[in-house]
């Protein structure tokens, strides 16, 4: 198999789909603006698992470093989604190995924990997951309920990479649900969430910088707020506009976002469609009427 360079010496194998493929339901969401809103969604339902937030607290210092964990985040979903295999498994067993040495202890109980045990690898995986799929279809990307639930399947992938047993995590969206459900008396908005919250809200930047933060970050974070599930709104204790106008602003953001040119877009480092683009063909560029096909 052939390879290119990609940049600092990297070399990819030509014609590597990856884990995932430009067949995929996750390949074409992926390159969806509207990621990013989820992404913070994702982070606003994490907080509330006390433990999965302790170890957050514990072992990062989330406040100075927030941008570079959330980059982190963004890097390691595009490289399982269009990067080579072999990359995609070099990132998991990074993940794997950080999360061995890592350990937090319980807020209410004072007991010490592990970062890898499956329920709290499970309770992320399951907060991304559904967070990524009900901000995309909610803004417009277009799903049907049976490629919504090929998307939760293909994502048993992803879930091996970070250490959990494929077989043990939702498979569709009946399968998300019943997890919720069960999950839902562990969870609570302690001083660790309302810290991310704050964060959330308020991220610290350059004095400068403060108005566009106002502006147009809070807007942002409101809005991922907004898209939360009714008893995340009553754990955290702050109301949410009626759901018709969540789900108007969402279409009128994605709306917004997808008239900026992909390919400006995707020229943001560390550029994953584009590399993959430039291993795969032209005609492994992503797009919402892909997935039908």
């Amino acid at each position: 198999m052939e390879t290119i360079r990609t940049g600092a010496g990297a070399r990819e194998s030509v014609g590597d789909p990856g884990l995932f493929g430009p067949r995929s339901v996750t390949w074409q969401m992926h390159g969806d603006p509207m990621m990013w809103v989820a992404g913070i969604r994702a982070l606003y339902l994490q907080a509330l698992h006390p433990r999965a937030v302790r170890g957050v607290m514990e072992n990062s210092d989330f406040r100075r470093d927030a941008w570079g964990r959330l980059r982190r985040t963004a890097n390691f979903v595009g490289t399982t989604t269009y990067g080579t295999a072999e990359a995609a498994e070099r990132a998991g067993a990074r993940v794997r190995r950080i999360h061995r040495m890592l350990s937090a202890t319980d807020p209410e109980t004072g007991e010490r924990y592990r970062l890898d045990t499956p329920d709290l690898l499970l309770w992320v995986h399951c907060a991304e997951i559904d967070s990524y799929l009900h901000v995309l279809r909610r803004s417009g990307f277009p799903l049907t309920d049976a490629q919504a639930d090929r998307y939760v399947a293909e994502h048993r992938v992803s879930a091996r990479l970070v250490g959990l047993d494929p077989d043990a995590v939702p498979a569709s969206r009946a399968d998300l649900a019943d997890y919720f459900e069960g999950v839902r008396p562990e969870l609570a908005a302690g001083a660790d969430a309302r810290a991310v919250d704050d964060f959330l809200l308020r991220p610290p930047t350059h004095p400068l910088l403060v108005p566009a933060r106002e502006v147009l970050w809070r807007r942002v974070a409101h809005l991922a707020y907004a898209a939360l599930p009714p008893y995340a709104h009553e754990l955290y204790g702050r109301a949410a506009p009626a759901p018709h106008v969540v789900t108007r602003r969402l279409r009128a953001t994605g709306t917004l976002l997808r008239r900026v040119p992909a390919r400006l877009r995707w020229q943001l480092p560390p550029k994953h469609i584009l590399r993959a683009m430039a291993r795969l063909g032209p005609e492994a560029r992503p797009a919402p009427y892909k997935v039908g096909r």
